[in-house]
């Protein structure tokens, strides 16, 4: 289990001083993720704006643990917390949508990626529909390539903001992005603050009609309305997450209260009752079904962090699939 957050902020003393954002200890996590499941954060932090982040990853010794979280919808937390300082970007600082050119938006990373949609449909602005259904934000967009109806977040983006583990500012272009299917390269530890992003001149109604469309496919086929955290799985090369999970026989599949959705069978939900436990019991057996049925080896799209609840494991599914 991880340790008491006030504790660790009495430790680190006056090194927060002069910080402008909000700290805040043994932070409850399930509050923040779409799964509505985990363990608190041993301090959650959540900074002014870009300066306020940079002066706070100056003052935490780098030996304590420092992650970063975005909106919560493509998250699994662990029940037993996650240790050291979480960072959450909230839109008052880091969700600022700003028209650059003609065919450029700069936004904050905390900005939804439903909301970029609509800027850009706005200023008529083509080529950003596609993130009208996608249910996360610009940040963890820019960390896994995010894409949906056939466009990926490595077709707009033309320079990206970042600061590092020492609070030191990199603006990265996008072949420093690294970008591959559901992928950067950045290092880990690299914290995204804006982007600058690029489409085409488009007409208001067109733009319109491809967002409706992407909403009518979200509707028809995705549990959207359940506690999801979208795709579970990356689809293997190929061939379609969903498919494989179907041949072997994963749809509907329960693990305590968590379940492969009879609809979208890439979806994991919350009933009701779930613990993250149950959710990632679930995906792992779901991952040792399909290797045995197919030999394909399923990759987490769901980002996992944090630590077991004393007597939790899935080691006996992690040594067969990893």
């Amino acid at each position: 289990m991880i340790g008491d957050g006030a504790a660790l902020i009495a430790k680190l003393g006056d090194r927060l001083t002069g910080l402008r954002g909000r700290i805040t200890p043994n932070a409850d996590m399930d509050k923040i993720t779409w799964f509505r499941v985990g363990g608190p954060a041993e301090v959650l932090f959540q900074p002014a704006d870009e300066d306020d982040l940079a002066a706070f990853l100056r003052a935490v010794p780098e030996e304590i643990p420092v992650m970063v979280v975005g909106i919560g919808s493509n998250l699994l937390v662990r029940d037993g917390g996650i240790p050291g300082f979480v960072i959450r970007l909230s839109a008052k600082g880091f969700g600022e949508i700003e028209r650059v050119s003609q065919t450029q938006l700069r936004a904050g990373t905390a900005t939804p990626d439903k909301r970029l949609a609509a800027a850009a449909l706005d200023a008529g602005i083509a080529g950003f529909h596609f993130y009208h259904g996608i249910p996360g934000g610009i940040g963890g967009a820019l960390r896994m390539n995010a894409g949906a109806n056939g466009v990926e977040t490595r077709e707009r983006v033309v320079e990206v903001r970042a600061l590092d583990r020492k609070g030191d500012l990199h603006i990265l272009s996008n072949a420093d992005m690294g970008y591959a299917y559901r992928h950067c390269s950045v290092p880990k530890d690299m914290i995204f603050t804006s982007a600058l992003f690029e489409g085409a001149p488009g007409e208001h109604d067109e733009i319109r009609a491809a967002m409706d469309a992407v909403q009518h496919h979200r509707e028809t086929v995705q549990p959207i309305r359940e506690k999801t955290g979208g795709s579970t799985f990356k689809n293997p090369e190929g061939s379609s997450a969903w498919k494989e999970i179907d041949k072997a026989g994963c749809r509907g599949r329960m693990v305590g209260g968590a379940q492969m959705s009879p609809m979208h069978c890439n979806f994991m939900i919350n009933t009701g009752l779930a613990s993250g436990h149950d959710l990632e019991t679930l995906g792992e057996t779901v991952r040792a079904r399909v290797l045995e049925n197919s030999g394909i080896r399923l990759q987490w799209e769901i980002k996992r962090l944090g630590l077991f609840r004393q007597g939790q494991d899935v080691q006996e599914f992690l040594g067969q699939i990893i």
